[in-house]
């Protein structure tokens, strides 16, 4: 099979090359899945567990990619609750061989079916971004109707989502981000934008939670925004700082497969719509992983046509 693949951590995004690669072996619980489309993370790159497995052991050439939508093609010993021929959509392990590859072994409890109307390309941009978002503002912050939440990157991937899960619940929204997201973040329903390049964040006054996922400055900022009894949310990185009678908490997005299902019904109901920017075929994955933090919404690879 064909794979996109990185040798040297060093290298970066020039290291990464179409390679073909050995097919994926299912152990137990596991299910092969042929990848019709997948989602990336620019950062990856530079995570521990892109280059070494659990036991700390040097896994290159390393598969990168963590989100994907596609077809069970193989069911692993013992596993249960996936069928062959059903479509699904979900997460890669960290620590394993990723989603851009033409097949990939994933975890079956990491895998949700995915209606036979809802594309591919579409689901491929909801994993990661949808359980961060939902995690993030409802887990994490326990986010509720009538509150103020001021989320950070508020047109990007994660942000446009928990714009639209806050909004869902009767939340008020405040997002950030540049100038050119406005419209986009306004018809999300965002009731005020701040351009934080132009505009004082000082202004939007006190909010319930903070939702970061830009960390540094912004972060610390924001800090001193929320309300007693408030929480700051981050993907970023561990706050520095705490908010005055409130609570920050730094998490890393957790696979949970009921979610990605009650997800996959808001894309169908039309409730949910992730923002999707460019589609490349999988030899332009090293081109789209230098672009993605330069073009609107999410960058999908389509691995396999439907």
């Amino acid at each position: 099979m064909q794979a996109i693949t990185v040798r040297n951590r060093d290298a970066g995004v020039d290291g990464l090359t179409l390679t073909d690669m050995p097919y994926p072996h299912a152990a137990e619980n596991d299910v092969i899945v042929r990848v019709h489309a997948a989602g990336f993370t620019p950062g990856e790159l530079e995570w521990p567990a892109t280059w070494t497995d659990r036991a700390g052991r040097d896994r290159t050439p390393s598969v990168p990619g963590h989100e994907l939508s596609g077809v069970v093609v193989e069911l692993g010993y013992g596993t249960t609750g996936l069928t062959v021929g059903q479509r699904v959509f979900g997460l890669t392990d960290w620590a394993r061989d990723g989603s851009l590859a033409e097949f990939t072994a994933v975890e079956a409890r990491n895998l949700a079916p995915l209606p036979a109307d809802v594309d591919h390309t579409v689901a491929a941009a909801l994993p990661i971004s949808g359980l961060t978002a939902w995690q993030g503002l409802f887990d994490h912050a326990r986010l509720t109707t009538g509150q103020t939440v001021l989320v950070h990157g508020a047109a990007g991937g994660v942000g446009s989502i928990a714009v639209q899960l806050a909004r869902e619940v009767g939340a008020r929204v405040i997002g950030t981000g540049r100038a050119a997201d406005r419209d986009t973040a306004l018809a999300l329903g965002v009731e005020t934008f701040v351009d934080l390049q132009a505009d004082k964040l000082d202004n939007v006054g006190e909010v319930d939670v903070v939702f970061d996922v830009i960390g540094g400055e912004i972060l610390d900022r924001s800090t001193a925004l929320v309300r007693a009894g408030g929480t700051v949310v981050t993907i970023a990185h561990p706050p520095t700082l705490q908010p005055e009678n409130g609570q920050s908490v730094f998490f890393v997005v957790e696979p949970d497969r009921a979610r990605l299902a009650d997800l996959a019904e808001r894309l169908r109901d039309g409730r949910l719509k992730p923002i999707v920017g460019a589609v490349r075929p999988l030899a332009e994955t090293p081109a789209a992983f230098a672009r993605e933090r330069r073009v609107p919404g999410k960058t999908i690879i389509r691995v396999t046509e439907d």
